[in-house]
């Protein structure tokens, strides 16, 4: 049985975004925990989850935080367990400082980093991880990126047809 992948947003506001991670950890059958933590607002609660994930079951964290975004960072100084962090979208920067405050850690504490509100990469770069000890997650990814060929191949055929 693969480990699970706990979700943490750093606001419930993050959630229209962090969906798309949720729905895909469910199409692989990842079970998958969700929570809102913050950095800054609840720094202990987010520490204490870290340093105990991996005894809880936890194989990766997914941190999605927007503006500061150091929720990926502090959750990966409490754990040696992989974290992978979404950076969020806001008004102010449209995502760029929450991309640089995820993706600019130092030495040390590595946090993987997707697009700004790339959920979606999140949760399959989770599975992926996952797959290397799971042979049946990493069937479903072959299937998935099988299927993504035949897509662009047929989409390919139908313009070659049109033109």
């Amino acid at each position: 049985m693969s480990k699970k992948v706990a979700v943490i947003m750093g606001s419930d506001s993050d959630l229209p975004v962090v969906k798309g991670a949720i729905n895909q950890l469910k199409k692989f059958g990842v079970e998958c925990e969700v929570h809102v933590m913050s950095a800054h607002r609840t720094p202990e609660l987010a520490c204490n989850f870290a340093k105990s994930a991996r005894a809880n079951g936890f194989g990766v964290i997914i941190a999605a935080a927007g503006k500061a975004a150091h929720l990926a960072g502090v959750l990966a100084a409490h754990t040696t367990l992989p974290v992978i962090g979404i950076p969020i979208k806001s008004s102010t920067l449209d995502g760029l400082d929450a991309l640089l405050a995820t993706v600019q850690m130092p030495k040390g504490i590595p946090v993987a980093t997707v697009a700004i509100d790339g959920a979606d990469n999140a949760a399959l770069l989770a599975i992926e991880m996952l797959a290397i000890t799971d042979e049946g997650l990493a069937a479903q990814l072959e299937d998935m990126k099988r299927k993504m060929e035949e897509e662009v191949i047929a989409k390919d055929q139908g313009i070659q047809a049109s033109l």
